[in-house]
């Protein structure tokens, strides 16, 4: 008796150890090949599984809100909106901004659920477009969301070193700032990113859950000490006094051109990052469209509650607006603190914070330079579509050449005062270019009543309306991503340069589509399966 019972003991053990390493196993190849669903997406998609999808929905939300930065931007850019529209055309161009852009987000988690690929925007053109122009448009567009995003790296990584600049004026008077001391400072950064996303790839979805509690706590850590001290406007200057120190025709005019302030702090390339790491999330097809909805709310309501609190607590725009610092933000710090300590804290939070950003940006930027090698799209395509095994799996040469571009970029446009703006708008009209092509050609497909993919995040009824006002609202920020911040002494040196580069880009790209792409490049469409 005694013998059996020791057997069914034995028996039980053995079955428990069994059903542990059965889950151990099952956890491990969910953190591979994510879910079922991935698993159907891929082969619909008839791409093989490279990463492992160690991303879930709190850290990929991190990931996407620290990236999007939208309280931390809309500070760091509050002199672009300052000079054309005051605190009034601050508030009133975030709030319409905000509203209008949540449109191209949601058009955007649409497709992200129907296809959710590292491609993004150029996928869904293959896919979405009229047959005939599926090849050549979805081509120009994934060289011009790479463009996009090797911009956005720039733009974060010189918004860091400018920012400490200012910084180190405001407690140092006696230091000049250079150009080339950004530079340096710049390549510093894309030196931490790329550290961070090689030998700390493995670790990295555990970073961003971690960094989405620093940009919360930052927050706070930022807002309230402003809101505490200091003097404040008053309600009605706040709200109903607009300022035109760009020297345009109106004030409408000027505010027209404030609100690429907004929008560069609100396109942190949150619409479309989910979707470009949309391969190492796990159940990608739902995770990744409630990230971007998630991350729009939440940095919306931060940014919405920060540039109140910023506009009531600028009490002299024209000293904010020339402080030797470069930054109006520093001097309102400066001014309600009374302390150079408590400001060099308060903006310290922010460059640990952009720095995290440029994290993001960077691994982001790395596998669209991926994707679109994979696709054969770029020169040299089986280099940059390399994956190599450090820690976990990651597009190394995609990673380095993503640090090299920035470089280059912010060489480009050093020898203007408006280095920071060209730059801002050359971001700006890079990615409007795929909002508009990807949303235009899934609206096309909807009013024509052809079908489309499954999806498990759908917006209804209001699909058409709302690609249709995404469309209209990316058409009009594309051109004024080219406008220049003043029109009062516009000169060579104050130029916005963007339009020129935006140029050559897209000239190069169509020049290469003829030349080699349309022989190479077939387009993501032709490896779908229809079953």
């Amino acid at each position: 008796m005694a013998e059996a019972e020791l057997k069914s003991s034995e028996v039980k053990e053995m079955n428990t150890k069994e059903l542990s390493i059965s889950s151990q196993e099952d956890g491990e190849q969910a953190a591979h090949h994510g879910t079922s669903y991935d698993a159907r997406d891929m082969h619909r998609l008839g791409k093989k599984q490279q990463f492992q999808r160690n991303f879930k929905y709190l850290s990929m939300l991190g990931f996407t809100s620290t990236l999007m930065a939208t309280w931390e931007a809309m500070l760091a850019s509050a002199g672009l909106a300052l000079v054309d529209g005051g605190t009034a055309g601050f508030f009133w161009t975030y709030l319409g901004s905000s509203i209008a852009f949540s449109t191209v987000i949601a058009s955007m988690a649409d497709m992200a659920s129907m296809a959710p690929t590292t491609g993004g925007q150029y996928h869904w053109v293959s896919e979405f477009a009229p047959r005939s122009k599926q090849r050549f448009l979805s081509y120009i567009i994934g060289w011009t969301s790479a463009l996009g995003w090797q911009c956005g790296v720039a733009a974060s990584a010189y918004l860091v070193a400018t920012i400490l600049q200012g910084l180190i004026v405001l407690n140092n008077e006696t230091y000049t700032a250079q150009r080339w001391h950004s530079t340096l400072i710049m390549m510093a950064v894309l030196l931490i990113s790329g550290l961070f996303n090689t030998f700390g790839a493995k670790k990295l979805a555990m970073i961003e859950g971690v960094i989405l509690f620093l940009h919360i706590i930052g927050f706070f850590a930022v807002v309230i000490p402003l809101w505490a001290c200091g003097p404040s406007n008053s309600s009605k200057r706040v709200f109903t006094e607009f300022y035109n120190g760009g020297g345009w025709s109106s004030i409408g005019s000027a505010v027209i051109i404030a609100q690429l302030a907004t929008v560069f702090s609100f396109i942190g390339k949150s619409p479309d990052a989910a979707a470009h790491m949309a391969e190492e999330v796990q159940d990608a097809s739902k995770t990744v469209p409630r990230v971007m909805i998630s991350s729009v709310v939440l940095n919306g309501v931060m940014g919405f509650i920060t540039v109140i609190a910023f506009c009531y607590k600028l009490v002299d725009l024209d000293a904010a607006l020339s402080s030797s610092t470069g930054y109006p933000f520093i001097e309102v710090f400066h001014g309600a603190t009374g302390s150079k300590a408590g400001t060099t804290v308060m903006v310290l939070i922010i460059v640990l914070l952009l720095i995290t950003t440029n994290i993001s940006m960077l691994a982001t930027a790395s596998r669209q330079i991926f994707a679109f090698a994979r696709d054969d799209g770029l020169p040299f395509s089986h280099v940059w579509q390399k994956v190599v095994k450090i820690g976990v799996e990651i597009p190394l040469n995609g990673i380095f050449v993503s640090m090299a571009i920035p470089v280059i970029l912010a060489l480009i446009n050093i020898g203007s005062t408006a280095a920071f703006n060209s730059i801002v708008g050359l971001l700006i009209a890079a990615e409007f270019t795929s909002y508009l092509v990807s949303i235009g050609c899934i609206l096309l497909k909807r009013l024509r009543n052809e079908p489309l993919p499954e999806s498990r995040w759908s917006m209804g009824k209001f699909a058409i309306p709302v690609n249709l006002f995404a469309v209209v609202y990316s058409i009009f920020i594309f051109i004024m991503s080219f406008f220049p911040v003043s029109r009062a002494g516009l000169s060579l040196v104050s130029m916005n340069w963007s339009s020129l580069v935006y140029s050559v880009i897209m000239g190069f790209s169509v020049v290469m589509y003829f030349v080699s792409g349309r022989y190479k490049y077939k387009g993501p469409v032709v490896n779908i399966r229809r079953d």
